[in-house]
Order: C-alpha cells, then structure tokens, then sequence
C-alpha cells in the first residue's frame, strides 16, 4: 500500500512538471498495481503484500528491457531508449540491487544450509535464494551464479 501512495504522489508531482515521460512509466506501475489488487487473490483485505510489489516491479523493469532488446535488434534505437528511460524510472522504486559478490555470498551460505552437492540440487537452493534475496537481485543473476558455484 506504501508503494500505491508513493506512486500517485509522484505522478501528482510530475503531472505538476509536465513530464509526460515519467508520467507514462508511472502509470504503468499503477495500472499493474491496480490489476494486481483486483485481480484473482482478495485475501490481501485490499493491500498488497511488499514482496508482490517487487515481483510486480521486477517484472515491469524485465519486459521494458526485454522490449528495448527487441526493438534495438529491429534498429527500432527511438523506441529503445524509450523503453530503458522508463526501466530505469520503474527501477527506482526497487531496493538497491546487490553487486554480484554479495549475491554470491548469500548464495555460498544458501548452500551450506541445504546441502547441497551438485547441479541437482539447484532447485532447493534457487528457491531458497530466491526468498533471501527477493527484490535485491534479479533470478538471472541467482541462477547463473547458483549454476557456477553447483558445478555445472
């Protein structure tokens, strides 16, 4: 709910500057707050829980990247920027993401707690790593370092 107040006063704001830019990124993570919290889940009495916030976050930051790819691999660089412009403004409302060798450390600890050995065991610790550092790296990161440190 901290996220949805903290969403409307900044589109408040940049309404007020006129920047039709941010405005457009803004009411992006609106409208998907806003389609999450009518959507199929109704226990949450209205409010989001935090950590659905950043999965929601994290997913609009992935297919605005994954768009500006695509539209730089069509020469489509215009339509590019604008696509890494409104990441980068989305991204704002995340936590501060971890460099790689803290993910690594968090990771190395994961793996002591489970057990696990090998390749095989990648899924125990991927989810485990997943809640750990939910929000603060992306499950691509995890995964490659995850791969690399099970032995691929």
């Amino acid at each position: 709910m901290e996220l949805e107040k903290l969403i409307n006063d900044d589109i408040k704001q940049t309404m007020l500057a006129r920047d039709a830019r941010k405005l457009e990124a803004l009411r992006a993570i609106k409208a998907a707050l806003l389609l999450e919290k009518t959507g199929k889940d109704l226990s949450w009495n209205g409010e989001i829980p935090e950590e659905i916030e950043l999965k929601l976050l994290q997913k609009l930051v992935k297919m605005r990247r994954e768009s500006a790819e695509l539209y730089k691999n069509q020469n489509r660089l215009d339509l590019a920027e604008e696509e890494l412009y409104q990441a980068g403004i989305i991204e704002k409302y995340l936590p501060a993401q971890m460099d790689e060798s803290e993910v690594e450390n968090i990771i190395r600890v994961v793996i002591s707690e489970t057990g696990a050995q090998s390749i095989k065991d990648m899924g125990k610790v991927m989810g485990a790593s997943t809640k750990k550092l939910a929000g603060k790296a992306d499950n691509k990161t995890i995964s490659e370092i995850v791969k690399r440190l099970l032995g691929s």
